[in-house]
């Protein structure tokens, strides 16, 4: 089992080295600059969009997550993220849309460069990991399905967070934010 577990934390210590810097900043300073943040994701990818977005809240961003019932409609300012490893996610697609008829900016983080979708965005943040396609140019993983892909998203969004509040909220800040009943 240790030997899985140290593979596991190599695999995504390399995915980790490869992702440009540059485009994490460019996430960053669409949250900083958002009148408020929209995230959506499929499945796990979804999962990783909704811890994305509780550690928004606790940062104090007003963010929403698209398919719940108290999310607001989108309009100009607002920032559309969408979470897909293929980068091709028909609802991400739609929604992605639907966000640029509004004004709203279009931010996706994916593993696919080459998505349809890049065309339409703002910016993308490529997390360079395996996903369930096993598309040529992915990382090999010892790990089932996009499981790489979505742990990679867990630790570059939670990164993308600390970097954007740096000079920011304090842990106490936020923990006054955390809920408190549980």
């Amino acid at each position: 089992m240790k030997s899985i577990i140290t593979t596991v934390a190599e695999e995504i210590s390399q995915v980790l080295s490869k992702v440009k810097e540059e485009e994490a900043i460019q996430l960053s300073q669409q949250l900083k600059t958002a009148k408020r943040i929209f995230v959506y994701g499929e499945g796990r990818s979804g999962l990783m969009g909704k811890a994305f977005a509780m550690r928004l809240m606790h940062g104090g961003f007003p963010v929403y997550v698209i398919g719940e019932t108290i999310t607001p409609s989108m309009d100009e300012g607002d920032v559309f993220i969408g979470i897909s490893g293929s980068g091709s996610t028909g609802s991400i697609v739609s929604f992605a849309t639907k966000a640029k008829e509004v004004g709203a900016r279009v931010f996706l983080v994916t593993t696919n460069r080459e998505s349809n979708l890049v065309s339409m965005c703002d910016g993308i943040l490529c997390i360079p990991a395996a996903t369930k396609y096993r598309r040529a140019g992915e990382p090999d993983t010892i790990q089932p399905l996009g499981n790489q892909f979505d742990q990679s998203v867990h630790l570059v969004l939670d990164a993308v967070i600390i970097g954007t509040l740096e000079d920011g909220d304090t842990n106490e800040t936020m923990a006054k934010r955390h809920a408190n009943i549980e």
